[in-house]
This record gives structure tokens, C-alpha cells and sequence, in this order.
């Protein structure tokens, strides 16, 4: 997944900082949607994840107008209904801005949805 930083991506606009490029909680939503596609071969009929841990390490600016690619890595197997994806963003000089893991469980949406 590539993603263009604008405006609404900034630290500024979410909240989370008082300087204009990518915020980590936009960043962390990045990752955490390819990590949403990339579950989808773990689940079945009336099946869904949900996250359940994020440990991310932001650990380079990107201004608005700068691109970023979300790198998945799945798990070879679930363990379980746990599923532990290693995460990276890379940005369009090739640079490392963020890694990390997500953990997503395997739940039945019906069910889930219920509660």
C-alpha cells in the first residue's frame, strides 16, 4: 500500500504534535489497514480480525507531499487465532521511517458484533 502525506496526515491535524508532517497515529492506521488485507487469507467464511497490540517505532519525519509504502509481512501460519504481522513503512528516498509488529485475532464477526 502507497500513501501521498497531505494535510489531513500531519501531526498538526490529528492532534498529535504541533509540527506538519506524517503523524504516528495516521502512520500506525496505515499499517494497521494492510495488515487488515493481508489477514484475509487467515479467515474463513463469517470471519473478521481484530487488533489487538501495536508496537511500532516511528523513527523518521515525512513532509506533506512525501510517499510512503507499507510493507506486510504474515505470519507463515496463524498460531491459533493470534496473528503477528512485522510491519515496515519506507519512504520514496527508500528510507526506513517505521517498523514493527500488529497483532490481529481471528474472531467470528456475528458473534463479536453481539457482544
Amino acid at each position: 500500500m502507497r500513501h501521498e502525506v497531505t494535510d489531513v496526515d500531519t501531526a498538526v491535524a490529528v492532534g498529535s504534535g504541533d509540527v506538519p508532517v506524517l503523524a504516528t497515529p495516521r502512520l500506525i492506521a496505515w499499517m494497521e489497514a494492510a495488515t487488515v488485507r493481508a489477514a484475509e487469507q487467515f479467515t474463513g467464511t463469517g470471519q473478521t480480525t481484530v487488533g489487538t497490540a501495536v508496537r511500532i517505532e516511528h523513527t523518521r519525519a515525512t513532509r506533506v507531499g512525501g510517499k510512503v509504502e507499507i510493507v506486510t509481512e504474515p505470519p507463515a501460519a496463524a498460531s491459533g487465532r493470534r496473528l503477528t504481522f512485522r510491519v515496515q513503512a519506507v519512504d520514496d528516498s527508500g528510507d526506513l521511517v517505521a517498523s514493527g509488529e500488529i497483532d490481529r485475532a481471528i474472531v467470528d464477526r456475528e458473534r463479536f458484533l453481539s457482544r
